[in-house]
């Protein structure tokens, strides 16, 4: 059964067409490198599933179920999670702390509550283990490279067993290294069953990673298939419109 279903998806803010009647369905562990120019619609696209936007018109379906996101804590609860490009963490936290921003977990003594940060310690820990990072749950953020914040990001969508995880521009404006720490990231949630949706202009990356690759153009859907059966090339093409559809 598809993880994800979307039908005939569009949006329109009044005489602007954002999308239009944009289809396509997920598999449990299947990465899709989403593509395209700005303007394109990637981000609409994104917003929607994450329960940002209503669509004007069309069906979202995950795990068999049709759903309706009324904003993103809706989409949450099914299961989908975004790491935004700007990561949204706090430099002056440990690792653990980002990992847990908004969800800290409560402990009491006598008639005391405070934060179990043992727990959260632990808890970070076994994270990213399983994400196979270097990163330690102490670790101020502020003092750590590109992929090590990404890890920490990683892990706090982690932290609500995903089922689908969205990552936009992951590995712009990082060095070579870190780039491929971020692509093993990747391939971990793919091995965990999670399907990724990653949203990049980073040709080399999308093709080192994904499954299929699906490109946008000025709101439609004009290409979907095995990124085995393409190439970067074509990719290209269909981007700027030199090839209309594939």
């Amino acid at each position: 059964m598809s993880r994800l279903v979307l039908s005939g998806i569009s949006k329109s803010y009044g005489a602007i067409q954002a999308l239009s009647s944009v289809s396509l369905s997920l598999n449990p562990g299947e990465v899709l490198g989403l593509m395209g120019d700005n303007g394109a619609g990637k981000s609409t696209l994104v917003k929607i599933i994450a329960g940002n936007f209503a669509p004007s018109a069309g069906e979202i379906s995950i795990d068999g179920q049709p759903v309706v996101f009324h904003k993103p804590k809706d989409a949450q609860r099914e299961g989908i999670e975004v790491v935004y490009q700007d990561l949204a963490l706090c430099d002056n936290l440990t690792a653990a702390s980002n990992v847990f921003l908004g969800r800290e977990p409560m402990a009491k003594l006598g008639p005391v509550r405070y934060v179990n940060y043992r727990h959260m310690n632990e808890v970070a820990a076994d994270l990213f283990k399983q994400l196979k990072s270097e990163t330690r749950p102490r670790d101020l953020v502020r003092k750590m490279s590109g992929g090590q914040r990404q890890a920490v990001a990683i892990a706090r969508t982690l932290l609500s067993r995903p089922k689908i995880v969205m990552m936009d521009e992951p590995t712009a404006a990082i060095s070579v290294r870190q780039v491929h720490e971020v692509l093993e990231l990747i391939r971990r949630l793919r091995d965990q069953g999670i399907t990724v949706i990653l949203i990049s202009h980073r040709m080399p990356d999308v093709f080192s990673v994904a499954d299929r690759i699906t490109v946008l153009r000025r709101g439609e859907l004009v290409a979907n298939k095995p990124a085995a059966r393409s190439t970067p090339e074509e990719v290209t093409g269909l981007i700027t419109g030199a090839i209309e559809a594939a």
